[in-house]
C-alpha cells in the first residue's frame, strides 16, 4: 500500500469515527458520544500531525501567514495546515462540551461546521496533495 492510499484509509476511519459520534449524539446517548468525540478528537490530532512532519511542504517559518515569495505548494501546505487548526479547534470544542459540560446539544450544533470543513479537508487533500505523495 502506498502512503497515499494509507493517508486515504486514515480519513475514512476519522469519517467513521465522525459518523458514530452524530448516530450516538442523534440518539441523545451521551456515553456513547464522548467515546466516539473523544476517539475522533484524538485520532484528528495524531493524523494531522503525521500529515504535518511527513506529508506537507515545510512551513516557511512565517507561521500560517504567506511568505513573500510563496510557491503554489507552499502556499497549499500552509493552507492544509490552517485547515488543521480549524478543524481541530471545532473538534476539541465538541469534546469539551460533552466531556466538561455534558452538553451533547451544543456539540451536536457545532457538528455540521466539523463535518462540512472535515469533508471539505479531506477532498482536497486527497485531490490535490496526495498525488504527489
Amino acid at each position: 500500500m502506498t502512503d497515499a492510499e494509507d493517508l486515504r484509509l486514515a480519513h475514512r476511519r476519522l469519517d467513521s469515527l465522525l459518523g458514530r459520534f452524530l448516530a450516538a449524539a442523534d440518539a441523545g446517548a451521551l456515553p456513547p458520544s464522548r467515546e466516539a468525540i473523544a476517539a475522533f478528537d484524538e485520532e484528528l490530532r495524531r493524523h494531522t500531525a503525521l500529515e504535518e512532519e511527513t506529508v506537507l511542504p515545510p512551513a516557511a517559518g512565517h507561521g500560517l501567514a504567506p511568505a513573500e515569495s510563496e510557491t503554489a505548494q507552499a502556499g497549499l501546505g500552509r493552507q492544509l495546515r490552517l485547515e488543521h487548526v480549524q478543524i481541530r479547534e471545532l473538534s476539541g470544542q465538541m469534546r469539551r462540551l460533552v466531556e466538561e459540560q455534558g452538553d451533547l446539544a451544543g456539540a451536536r450544533r457545532l457538528f455540521p461546521n466539523l463535518a462540512r470543513r472535515w469533508d471539505a479537508h479531506t477532498e482536497r487533500e486527497e485531490r490535490d496533495l496526495f498525488p504527489s505523495v
